[in-house]
């Protein structure tokens, strides 16, 4: 199921007060292949656009079922959205986190008052699929597979039309897929000529063969400081989506990356984790193409070492 137009208009209604109506702002390169926009999702309180979708979710929940809690998988910025939705409630909030998932993550989930439950990864990515954790009776949030999260997400693609409405791409980090269909949900039904892509990392792009395939493909995953978007596989029901609503997805090197984050400090003053700078380094190197371009930060909420790490590079 995709998102319609009205029920993501209904959604900027209902997260209203909650999520911040992002910037829009140009990438300050003047050898860019593009004109380079940049839409600031890592401003939001949580430090990334989880929050849109999390609060749409959670407001759709009947008010017994939220009292008994909320659980949800994540490496970190949908654990900050769920659990900043649960303490805004009063209600418990169990995370589950791959043992690879930052610490700066984990801290910021545990101020929040979220219990941290951390397991190996192939345990995590199960989690997902069984939308449970054994020993943990709660609601379960979906990270990207749920239409409302969708929904949610898809409120950034209402604001960047309405502040680029001649937009010509757009450049969207992939996760789970939530954010991209999300937006191009909205983006489709408002500028069809509009080119959407996803934006992946080569330590971790299962999309872009999967599309060429047609089916979920399996890839080698690698851990590394871009650790808010990469994975071994697609779920199915979100490859079929990203087949109607995307134009392709766009893999990124991890030195482009690298790149990425130390310009937008550099030039724009703005701090983004490797999957926020993912979109940016794809349009970067010209695989969005030309024109006007807007690429989703989606975060940055990275580790101030990692930060420091590749700023001194």
């Amino acid at each position: 199921m995709i998102p319609t137009l009205a029920e993501i208009r209904q959604a900027q209604t209902t997260i209203a007060g909650t999520a911040l109506r992002t910037p829009l702002v140009r990438l300050n390169v003047l050898d860019a292949p593009a004109e380079i926009y940049l839409k600031l999702e890592n401003l939001q309180p949580i430090g990334s656009f989880k929050i849109r979708g999390t609060a749409n979710a959670m407001a759709h929940i009947p008010p017994e079922e939220l009292a008994r809690g909320v659980l949800t998988a994540s490496a970190g910025n949908m654990a900050q959205g769920v659990a900043w939705q649960a303490r805004a409630l009063g209600i418990p909030c169990t995370i589950i986190t791959p043992d690879t998932a930052p610490e700066t993550k984990i801290e910021a989930i545990k101020r929040l008052g979220g219990q941290v439950i951390k397991a190996p990864f192939d345990t995590w990515w199960q989690t997902f699929q069984t939308r449970s954790y054994p020993g943990v009776e709660a609601t379960f949030i979906h990270a990207f597979d749920d239409p409302h999260v969708m929904a949610g997400n898809g409120t950034i693609g209402l604001e960047i039309m309405e502040d680029l409405p001649d937009v010509e791409a757009v450049v969207i980090p992939w996760g789970g897929g939530g954010l991209s269909c999300g937006i191009a949900a909205a983006l489709r039904a408002l500028k069809p000529d509009c080119r959407v892509y996803a934006a992946e990392v080569e330590t971790g792009a299962p999309l872009a063969p999967s599309l060429v395939a047609g089916s979920p493909q399996v890839v080698d995953y690698q851990a590394s400081f871009v650790d808010g978007i990469s994975s071994k596989t697609v779920f199915p029901q979100m490859l079929e989506r990203a087949q109607t609503l995307l134009d392709g997805s766009l893999v990124a090197k991890l030195d482009e990356v690298a790149r990425a984050v130390r310009l937008l400090a550099e030039r724009n003053r703005i701090i983004a984790e490797g999957a926020g700078a993912s979109s940016v380094a794809c349009a970067l190197g010209g695989q969005a193409g030309t024109g006007k371009v807007v690429c989703v930060v989606s975060g940055g909420n990275i580790d101030l070492d990692k930060l420091c790490g590749l700023l001194g590079q």
